[in-house]
């Protein structure tokens, strides 16, 4: 028997197992050709760290990328490090923190909110679900970061698309198509990432009790301010018992807005702040950079909602739309949040069934936003959609998917009905 015999045979007997942990890309494109070849539904998944969002589907077996880890290659000066999929996110951030470098759009961390501590997940995982952080507003998102990729889609083919270093951009459309479409498409396999350096230091400047309008007015002259600001997000006065900051004593809500740079520089960028956002001294506090790193690392983590049993959507709406749509939603009972600058909504409902989905969903659309069911009781994600989507985009990732994954192998139906 041949070298490639005995590979190929032990890929096959390690197939008879319903959890497939290959450890190189050849093999994960042998387990995806031969399930394409044997119509087998096949479930993608890193670490499980976002496995409850999105639809239920039916799968036989489970390809499990964990085993598939590690830095391919890492470049500090041509700011890009190359990885293989399944590469927890905590080795990546503690190889780039030796440069002093970081992934700069902070990928979103649902542990917490699933299994009541941290778990950032894969690259891979996060990539394909297209997950940011506070910082979004200012770099971009995930996708925005991807400098190229090679993967293997649903008949088992290696794709490649992109290069490795800044200036290469060839291919970026298709990796945007990737991005997001929780391992709908194609399984990723290796991917480079832009990396960017840490900033010198982080301060951030908390405004206390602002109702919400004003709130949102603070974060709207934020963003449009030449102070240039990394997050800015509001939190009522619901988590006031969350955070406790410097010599502010007052209670209720809390606008933040962060501020990066050198400590000249930020002083002087927050000073400026102040006055073009016209507050009294004693309504804010600045935060120094531990307790400023902490507050966005609660935000990152969606800290607030740890361990929560209730459901929780993520809403996307234009920032001058933000006071329209929380005033709408107040009959449903709602927890809140606001990051992005007023663009992205966090909320919390103490009940969520198909026709309050549908009334929220006419409202975030009318809004011109979109939206996604985070977290939902089991026994509802079989009766509604997950994510927003119109008929026309339907009909347009119905064929996308039909030319990567033709016989619907790779976590059919996760996003979409029949997609």
């Amino acid at each position: 028997m041949s070298m490639e015999e005995k590979q190929n045979s032990q890929t096959f007997q390690d197939f008879s197992s319903s959890v497939l942990k290959p450890n190189k890309e050849k093999n994960i494109a042998e387990i995806i050709k031969h399930c394409y070849k044997k119509n087998i539904p096949l479930e993608i998944c890193g670490s499980g760290s976002k496995k409850n969002i999105g639809r239920n589907f039916q799968s036989q077996k489970t390809l499990d990328l964990t085993n598939y880890s590690g830095i391919i290659k890492y470049e500090p000066e041509e700011l890009y490090i190359k990885v293989k999929s399944g590469t927890p996110i905590k080795e990546i951030k503690e190889t780039l923190e030796k440069n002093n470098q970081h992934l700069a759009f902070e990928p979103t961390d649902f542990g917490p909110l699933f299994e009541g501590q941290t778990n950032e997940g894969t690259i891979g995982g996060v990539l394909s679900c297209n997950f940011s952080g506070p910082r979004r507003f200012k770099v971009g998102s995930a996708r925005d970061h991807i400098l190229g990729f090679k993967g293997v889609n649903g008949k088992g083919e290696i794709i490649k698309s992109g290069g490795t270093v800044v200036k290469n951009v060839t291919g970026y459309d298709l990796s945007k198509v990737i991005t997001g479409s929780f391992g709908t498409l194609s399984v990723f396999t290796e991917i480079s990432i832009k990396v960017l350096p840490k900033p010198d230091l982080t301060k951030t400047l908390v405004i206390s009790n602002p109702h919400l309008k004003k709130g949102l007015e603070h974060l709207s002259v934020a963003l449009s301010s030449s102070c240039d600001p990394s997050g800015a997000a509001f939190y009522p006065e619901f988590f006031q018992d969350q955070f406790t900051f410097n010599d502010l004593t007052t209670r209720g809500s809390i606008t933040a807005i962060r501020i990066e740079g050198s400590k000249l520089s930020i002083d002087e960028r927050i000073k400026q702040l102040i006055n073009e956002l016209d507050v009294d001294k004693k309504e804010i506090s600045i935060l120094d950079p531990e307790q400023s790193n902490i507050f966005w690392e609660k935000t990152r983590s969606l800290n607030v909602f740890s361990n929560l049993k209730d459901n929780l959507l993520r809403i996307i709406v234009p920032g001058s739309e933000a006071f329209d749509l929380i005033n709408k939603l107040k009959i449903y009972n709602i927890k809140y949040f606001i990051d992005w600058g007023g663009n992205l909504v966090w909320l919390q409902l103490d009940q969520l069934n198909s026709s309050i989905l549908k009334a929220i969903k006419t409202i975030v659309k009318n809004l011109g936003g979109y939206l996604t069911v985070i977290k939902v009781d089991e026994s509802l994600k079989a009766s509604i959609d997950i994510f927003t989507i119109d008929d026309v985009k339907y009909k347009i990732s119905e064929k996308i998917k039909k030319s990567f994954d033709p016989k619907r192998i790779l976590n059919p139906g996760k996003m979409y009905t029949g997609i």
